[in-house]
């Protein structure tokens, strides 16, 4: 009769991959708040293919060998929204996509992950208040990009503008359940507090995308 072997443990992934998802976001954010003068667009690129990009999608996949489908779910998603971003402004940059479809282009890509981002908002709420809030920004930040988009606005005018700092926000709320992530884990108690459920609780044996310790 064969020996039966459990699994062995992993670290917890959803602190690399909400880190990850932080500083991609807020590099862009920069660009989208104050313009390609200030904070060229090209330097976003690298991080959004191996860090808010593969680093992130990475944790995702971990997340499923921890069974947990929200973090899975959410890295995976955003992790390849980064890659595939970075594509496209490389189409951009080397003359692919016409001048004028860029803009629409862009809104209805956001417009498509707002859809997404509001349904796992409302489940982030299941999970606890500072992974609820990284939604939240998110959702404003996706929207409001959408229609600064659609209206032509360049980066650091008009509503993309607000749209970007609406982004630096939620990079710091990102960074902030990331940096809760790692100092808990490493605590007999919570030492960064990350709340409470703001409904229902979630499956009973599943993680939560931090770990309220």
């Amino acid at each position: 009769m064969a020996e039966e072997r459990s699994a062995p443990a992993i670290a917890d992934p959803a602190p690399l991959g909400l880190a990850a998802f932080a500083l991609t976001t807020f590099v862009l954010s920069m660009h989208n708040a104050f313009g390609g003068s200030r904070t060229p667009l090209l330097a976003f690129l690298g991080f959004a293919l191996f860090y808010g990009g593969l680093a992130q999608f990475t944790a995702g996949m971990w997340e499923f060998r921890n069974r947990n489908t929200f973090g899975a779910t959410a890295f995976g998603t955003y992790g390849g929204f980064w890659m595939g971003l970075a594509v496209f402004v490389t189409l951009v940059v080397f003359g692919k996509v016409v001048s004028g479809d860029v803009a629409p282009s862009l809104a209805w890509i956001l417009f498509s992950f707002a859809v997404f981002n509001t349904y796992m908002m409302v489940w982030a709420a299941r999970l606890n208040m500072a992974v609820f809030l990284v939604f939240l920004t998110l959702e404003a930040t996706e929207i409001l990009l959408f229609i600064g988009n659609l209206a032509g606005n360049a980066a650091g005018s008009g509503v993309v503008q607000i749209g970007g700092l609406v982004g630096i926000l939620t990079a710091a709320v990102a960074w902030y359940a990331s940096a809760a992530g790692v100092v808990n884990s490493m605590s007999e108690t919570p030492v960064l507090p990350v709340g409470s459920p703001l409904w229902g609780a979630p499956a009973a044996g599943r993680r939560a995308a931090v770990r309220e310790a």
